[in-house]
């Protein structure tokens, strides 16, 4: 790794801020996933400390277990306990809009390979990404470790670039081998994250949705609903928020008639088939001319 980066001081600053408070965000809410603990607890207990160390959440905390890949995160009457699971924990940081998003798996099943393939494919991806390598290399690490632990990576899942107060853009860092993307440039900023799993390496959309971002102005006639758009302009700044985040009236209403409006885009949970296990492991880096600064390191 090197110190050497092409963003300015200030913006590489809070990217870091940004990670270091996550670091010690996710070190501590990693210790209250047990059996027995409550998804709500964890979750809020992680996006209240955030904002305690100086922070923001840069999107909810996500919480998916088993089949389970991404986008799951518990609503605000969820009153579910963790069994013998394997838990995902994915937290992102805002500093300013500077942004940082890591995922660690903690395994209550008992399949430790399946975690270890994710952190290794993880590893892997890190030691070559620099400027100038192709984001298909990159994917071609991720994809030969964990299909060496006999595993598959999920192929319709990638990281993403992080930007001022947008949590996804370009570049795609894809889980497998291919031959379409792009070349990394100095001063990119990726959020690098394998997914290995038990299952096919495929995921689909599921039924629950608890996450939502505003995607475009929407004209709005009934007054309740317009006074929830506003407060949701006001207090997230664009990035995806939870509907328990929303302290309004009929809140959940609104966000159903936003939604159908096209003003809300919902994120539904994504997952593998039933029975199914995902892990994930997940960093933030700024892109350097011979190598990468990892944020987020714990």
């Amino acid at each position: 790794m090197t110190d050497t980066v092409e963003l300015g001081s200030e913006e590489y600053e809070k990217y870091q801020e940004a990670g270091d408070i996550l670091a010690q965000v996710m070190d501590e809410a990693e210790e209250r996933v047990e059996v027995g603990a409550k998804h709500l607890d964890v979750a809020e207990f992680a996006e209240n400390r955030i904002e305690e160390l100086g922070g923001e959440p840069a999107f909810p905390v996500n919480i998916s277990v088993n089949e389970e890949a991404s986008h799951a995160s518990p609503g605000a009457d969820d009153d579910t306990e963790f069994g013998e699971d394997m838990v995902c924990l994915d937290v992102g940081v805002h500093v300013d809009g500077y942004i940082a998003d890591a995922a660690t798996t903690v395994d209550l099943t008992d399949t430790p390979e399946l975690v270890e393939a994710a952190e290794e494919a993880l590893d892997a991806a890190l030691d070559v990404v620099e400027a100038g390598v192709h984001t298909g290399e990159v994917g071609a690490e991720v994809q030969d470790v964990i299909e060496a632990y006999g595993y598959n990576p999920i192929v319709n899942l990638t990281g993403h670039g992080l930007d001022h107060y947008d949590a996804h853009v370009g570049p795609n860092v894809p889980n497998r081998a291919v031959d379409t993307g792009v070349e990394l440039q100095a001063g990119d900023v990726l959020a690098i994250e394998p997914f290995a799993t038990t299952g096919t390496g495929k995921v689909t959309e599921g039924a629950k949705t608890e996450i939502y971002e505003v995607v475009e102005e929407g004209r709005v006639r009934q007054k309740q609903v317009r006074e929830v758009l506003e407060e949701i302009e006001e207090n997230f700044d664009g990035l995806p928020f939870a509907a328990r985040w929303v302290d309004a009236p009929r809140a959940e209403m609104a966000i159903r008639r936003l939604e159908m409006a096209g003003v809300l885009r919902s994120y539904p949970v994504l997952k593998e088939d039933e029975g199914t296990l995902v892990s994930q492991a997940e960093h933030t880096v700024v892109v350097t001319e011979d190598g990468c600064e990892i944020t987020t390191e714990r």
